[in-house]
């Protein structure tokens, strides 16, 4: 027996809480697919109604009410086509991470995710249970079988699907970035295909939501580890997918094989979507930055300009006694390249005001980090009230490096709505700055070359307070992505009292940490909802 089934794969940028608005997105993909597309199936992301993560929206009392309305307008007005869609359910007192398959104006059958991740970014015990059962559902002579993201990344659900008669997995997906994840979902679902002798078809849904940012990456697997299908990176898109049973085996028509992005490519771009997304969906118009003539400005306002067009930027460069005529130069040189509205703010006037103000006070003490910080925060000051006069959202430039080690100023320099570098190393940033070029130079080379300066005194380099970007960052991956103890990385051949000193500055800073902007996720861990270390603690480094 021979039966054919066409699936589309609806890779989506949908909105947290908008359910009315997902809804209309989902049906007006859903008829797109049946009419131009001649789909018979159409597959959405994980809770694709409400969007995801939805977090404390789920205790909602009007939740349930909310999807119930939904999930029966999805059905009645796309009948003629089979929708499988993701939402969150409640019933007998619990509540699921839920899929369906809609068709015929009715629910076919329903199937509650087994796997609940609760690592990392992911915290769903907290507000679902686990369902049991497999899910098994004829469509045109195909068995298929449905799972939710976590599933596939554990054998049982395969196993329990192929037992019920399964010969394709379909499984939808909310599956946030981070370097290198592209490829380890596909060893994953190599060794599911393997596992279960079949093909999966995965959707995974695109866009920023917060701190986290799905890439998408779509694809369709057959049953021998072969990619038949993979859907472009962070971009939306309805792919269509051919499924052939012939006898008791589901073969793929090969379709299109977007390649996979270079590293430093799928970071960048997790970067510029990140921006876009919290800025637009937000209600931001636009956004300003301090542009220094440093790197991570530079950086950050060629991401900006990246994601929302030189129109919606800003660039404020606010010049004090130690600012170099070379930042003053190459910040305005990079203003002139990308386009932006472009000002000058010197800050002198300001830090001066304070100073007086604060002689009588400070009368017999040495000068210390404390004037340095004077300047940053004055300079917080004006961005802040241009921010309010215009509503702009402030992006802050401190990059990952910094913020662990606390080397940033609280209300100064870490003061802003949305730290675009909060989880790219230093050393990151100047290979995504060469990058950037690549496409296009904006950057002056100058602002890559010269040696990184805070410039708040005379001289000032980072390295005087900071070991080398290339072994501090690497100390900050082993002890904070991989949570590797102080011995442990002086075994690995590391100084010990560089690691004791360092490792101290991450734990003291928790603090500033919980007060800063939140950022773009693109690491294994970054600082925030995966990484929850108490600030008050007696711990030590050991």
């Amino acid at each position: 027996m021979t039966a054919s089934v066409r699936i589309v794969l609806a890779q989506l940028n949908l909105q947290v809480g908008d359910i009315r608005g997902n809804l209309q997105r989902l049906i007006d993909a859903a008829n797109h697919a049946r009419d131009d597309q001649q789909a018979d199936v159409i597959l959405f992301p994980e809770l694709a109604l409400c969007g995801y993560p939805p977090e404390d929206l789920l205790l909602r009392s009007n939740m349930q009410q909310r999807i119930e309305q939904a999930l029966n307008e999805l059905a009645e007005r796309v009948p003629d086509i089979h929708v499988v869609v993701g939402y969150p359910w409640q019933q007998d007192g619990r509540s699921f991470n839920r899929a369906a398959v809609l068709a015929g104006g009715r629910i076919v059958v329903t199937y509650d995710k087994q796997k609940l991740p609760n690592y990392k970014v992911f915290d769903e015990k907290r507000y679902f249970a686990e369902g049991s059962e497999p899910c098994v559902v004829d469509i045109k002579g195909v068995p298929v079988a449905l799972s939710i993201c976590e599933d596939i990344w554990h054998p049982e659900p395969m196993r329990t699907a192929r037992e019920a008669g399964a010969r394709l997995m379909l499984c939808i997906n909310a599956s946030p970035f981070h370097m290198g994840k592209q490829i380890e979902r596909e060893d994953t679902l190599r060794a599911r295909c393997a596992e279960g002798g079949m093909p999966i078809l995965y959707v995974n849904q695109v866009g920023g939501q917060d701190e986290l940012v799905f890439d998408g990456g779509s694809l369709a697997m057959a049953a021998n580890g072969d990619v038949a299908l993979r859907a472009p990176a962070f971009a939306e898109g309805l792919h269509v997918v051919d499924a052939t049973l012939e006898g008791q085996s589901v073969t793929l028509q090969q379709g299109h094989l977007e390649p996979l992005p270079e590293l430093e490519a799928s970071i960048y771009e997790a970067l510029v979507v990140g921006v876009r997304d919290y800025v637009t969906k937000n209600g931001f118009k636009s956004v300003l930055l301090g542009l220094s003539g440093g790197l991570d400005s530079s950086l950050t306002m060629a991401v900006a300009v990246d994601a929302l067009g030189a129109d919606r930027v800003e660039a404020v460069m606010m010049p004090y006694h130690y600012t170099s005529e070379i930042s003053i130069h190459d910040a305005a040189e990079q203003a002139t390249n990308q386009g932006v509205t472009y000002r000058v703010l010197p800050i002198a006037p300001m830090v001066q005001a304070f100073m007086d103000t604060l002689a009588p006070v400070f009368a017999g003490t040495a000068a210390d980090t404390t004037e340095e910080n004077l300047q940053a925060r004055c300079r917080a000051v004006l961005l802040m009230a241009l921010s309010n006069k215009s509503g702009a959202l402030v992006l802050t430039t401190s990059n990952k490096s910094e913020v662990a080690v606390g080397y940033s100023t609280l209300y100064g320099d870490m003061a802003g709505g949305f730290d675009v570098l909060k989880d790219v190393p230093k050393t990151m940033a100047y290979r995504l700055a060469e990058y950037r070029n690549t496409l296009g130079p904006v950057i002056p080379q100058r602002v890559i070359d010269r040696p990184p300066s805070a410039e708040l005194a005379p001289g000032q380099k980072d390295e005087d307070s900071l070991p080398p970007y290339p072994v501090l960052d690497e100390m900050l991956r082993l002890y904070i992505e991989h949570d590797q103890s102080a011995r442990e990385i002086i075994d690995a051949g590391f100084d010990e009292a560089l690691v004791t000193r360092v490792l101290g500055m991450v734990d003291r800073n928790e603090y500033k940490r919980r007060q800063a902007p939140i950022g773009p996720r693109v690491t294994q861990r970054g600082f925030g909802r995966d990484r929850r270390m108490p600030i008050t603690a007696k711990w030590g480094v050991e």
